[in-house]
């Protein structure tokens, strides 16, 4: 069983990597290495390689809620990604594609302070509009408009005959996470045991996190049995970035003051998934107070 893992050096990418190939698979990863053009996947290259069983795709431009909020042009290079992807993968005929959306793709006024439903995959608001066209619900920012555009060409690359995974992670973290996301960034404050302890906004916003070796675990049962989706994978755990912040000061045995910065970008309000189509397949293993241990001990 050959695999191909896009994106193979970044943070999913290098976990997947290593999950495939514990399951056995030979795997062929691919990055980006060549400066001048930083934002292409040079899919004639991957036509010489043949057939692959399965491919996961993580290649995306990505740098956290900074990089949605105060760059979303850069983000929009993704489509260009993906349609590049589906389109080589139909084409020659590949096994089976894992195309890893977002929580983002969710309409954005379902995530308020003010009501917190559980997203279910269904909530993904799709539907006829006035001219006869369709109309979605609006996800949060270009970020989420990348992704659910990405997960409309899964669709049309189902229906050409590739057969498709879609996933949607939510908050996924893990101790080789790149600082620009919340989890590695408080976990290198609490290890040089800042005070005051910086957390961006209010501290009330609400994220559902789950770790990287559940999101790999998640995904490979859901591909591996042939299961389309969308599916989420969530711990179906509502966490404050305040609670994520206080844990991390617990575990790490101090007690600072905390500082609120509010006019840095913290995204909705409130965000939480359900997964229980997940667990049909496999539930989370790793709780977030075990993850917050394993990155202060990193």
């Amino acid at each position: 069983m050959r695999a191909l893992v896009t994106g193979s050096a970044g943070f999913l990418g290098r976990h997947f990597v290593r999950g495939l190939t514990e399951c056995g698979f030979e795997v062929v990863g691919i990055d980006l290495v060549e400066p001048r053009q930083p934002y292409r996947i040079d899919c004639r290259w991957l036509g010489d390689e043949g057939h692959f069983d399965l491919i996961v795709h993580c290649a995306a431009i990505i740098g956290g809620r900074e990089a949605i909020d105060g760059t979303p042009v850069s983000l929009s290079v993704n489509l260009d990604i993906d349609a590049s992807m589906f389109r080589w993968a139909t084409r020659t005929k590949q096994g089976r594609f894992v195309y890893i959306s977002s929580s983002a793709v969710y309409p954005v006024y379902l995530q308020n302070a003010d009501w917190h439903p559980a997203l279910a995959e269904s909530r993904v608001e799709v539907g006829p509009d006035f001219r006869g066209g369709v109309s979605y619900g609006v996800p949060d920012s270009v970020y989420g408009w990348t992704k659910l555009t990405g997960e409309v060409l899964a669709g049309y690359a189902r229906e050409a005959g590739l057969p498709v995974t879609v996933i949607r992670p939510f908050s996924g973290y893990g101790e080789d996470q790149a600082p620009s996301y919340p989890f590695r960034a408080m976990a290198e404050r609490a290890k040089a045991r800042k005070d005051p302890f910086e957390i961006w906004g209010d501290g009330t916003q609400v994220r559902d996190f789950i770790h990287v070796d559940d999101i790999v675990g998640a995904t490979l049962a859901l591909a591996l049995n042939h299961v389309d989706g969308p599916v989420n994978l969530s711990s179906g755990r509502p966490t404050s970035v305040q609670e994520l912040a206080e844990t991390f000061c617990q575990q790490a045995g101090y007690a600072p003051a905390f500082a609120l910065l509010r006019d840095k970008p913290s995204g909705v309000a409130y965000r939480v998934g359900s997964n229980h189509e997940m667990c049909q397949w496999r539930k989370p293993r790793i709780s977030l107070e075990e993850g917050i241990a394993r990155a202060l001990a990193t």
